[in-house]
């Protein structure tokens, strides 16, 4: 089966995030990919009692319910050659469970009601020949591979979820477990690659692709209705207190009190009720739609990405830096692995006292060469070149099975 020469085979999808939430996902991203090229089922999670509970009043939870109540599966044509499946099983919420072995039996039975859920649809779709990407569900496809008998199994490692609470209760010994049964496992950062590495060798690093559509049209109309007479630092993104460094923001706004700061982004609880909203020259703008965020972006003089350097960000790979550099923006980051990856291109600090001077330095000697050079970066960084390298990663895994 040639995968690389683009043979016809399908592609199933399952993973953490829906089709039907509106924020994007590198894995709606790569179905979009795919479909160009094959047929595609993206996978809704199964609704689980937990969720159930809590947001009954959710109208995509109330949609699930009665599929679920009606005995049938919903499919959903999104495009040509893609497909999404609403599944008709209610899940067990488990995570609570302290023992491994009852946590594994109950987790075997919510995989092998998911399973019949998915082999409904190939069995509408006509899928015969596909291919299951796992985009870091760990629990809920963890048999999945058992069940549904795919002709390639692979695992999508884009984030260091064991370091999240709830995924690392049973997620550190059943994510490596995962990564080792599955064919091969792809990844978006060169430190995610070293991790997965330790479990299954057939583990490659294959970028990430940005959709650009946004951020490369026409401008839209300017978002404030003043104007700010000294520079503008902005950040674009989720404001969560895990990922974040409040004290970097917080030393910025103090220190130069000429600077605007303008976060935006929702906001989690800590966020809300943390210092930040005190100081009179930060702005939060809130939540705007993705076609909105070039706006503000396009008004601001350099972009920042203060994250903390912790468990959970120290492997991801933030899609906002490839927005600010296609748009040729100064960009000054919190130094991570997968940020040397970007140092010609954008600044890395190590401390608040970096983030001070790099963004000095960077309104001090921005040009219109550079800025073109970032733009010219960041447009390397397509879904099409990422899905080239998965193919690639593919056929150096058939080829080394034969």
């Amino acid at each position: 089966m040639n995968f690389g020469g683009h043979s016809e085979f399908e592609v199933v999808i399952i993973g953490q995030q829906p089709w039907d939430v509106e924020i994007g996902s590198n894995s709606k991203d790569l179905a979009l990919e795919l479909s160009k090229k094959h047929r595609v089922l993206y996978v809704n999670s199964p609704l689980d009692r937990v969720t159930l509970y809590r947001e009954w009043k959710n109208p995509r939870v109330k949609k699930r319910r009665a599929i679920i109540k009606n005995k049938k599966i919903e499919i959903v044509k999104i495009q040509e050659n893609l497909w999404n499946l609403y599944p008709d099983c209610m899940l067990e919420s488990i995570n609570w469970i302290g023992s491994n072995f009852i946590f594994d039996w109950a987790n075997k039975y919510n995989n092998y009601k998911f399973a019949q859920s998915i082999k409904k649809a190939l069995k509408l779709l006509g899928f015969s020949n596909f291919m299951l990407l796992n985009d870091n569900e760990m629990f809920k496809g963890f048999h999945l591979k058992e069940f549904l008998d795919p002709v390639l199994s692979i695992y999508y490692s884009r984030d260091n979820m064991v370091a999240v609470p709830y995924w690392r209760r049973h997620g550190l010994r059943l994510e490596p477990a995962i990564i080792a049964k599955y064919d091969l496992c792809i990844t978006n950062s060169t430190y995610l690659t070293d991790y997965c590495r330790q479990f299954n060798t057939n583990s490659f690093y294959v970028g990430q692709g940005c959709d650009f559509k946004f951020f490369t049209g026409i401008p839209g109309p300017y978002p404030f209705a003043e104007k700010f007479s000294g520079p503008v630092i902005g950040y674009v993104g989720a404001l969560e207190s895990a990922r974040l460094d409040q004290d970097i923001i917080a030393y910025l706004a103090k220190n130069k009190p000429d600077w605007t700061i303008i976060m935006v982004g929702p906001e989690d609880n800590a966020f809300k009720a943390g210092k930040l909203h005190s100081f009179k020259n930060i702005i939060f703008a809130g939540i705007k739609p993705m076609e909105m965020l070039a706006d503000y972006i396009r008004i601001f003089d350099v972009c920042i990405n203060p994250q903390l350097i912790n468990e959970v960000t120290i492997g991801n790979y933030p899609r906002k830096i490839d927005e600010y550099l296609v748009m040729g923006k100064p960009v000054v980051v919190s130094a991570t692995a997968t940020m040397e990856s970007f140092k010609d291109f954008v600044s890395l600090a190590k401390s608040k006292e970096d983030y001070l001077e790099l963004i000095e330095s960077a309104l001090r000697d921005d040009n219109a060469e550079l800025q073109k050079a970032r733009t010219e970066y960041a447009l390397t960084h397509t879904w099409e070149n990422s899905v080239d390298k998965i193919y690639r990663a593919i056929e150096k895994t058939i080829s080394a099975h034969k």
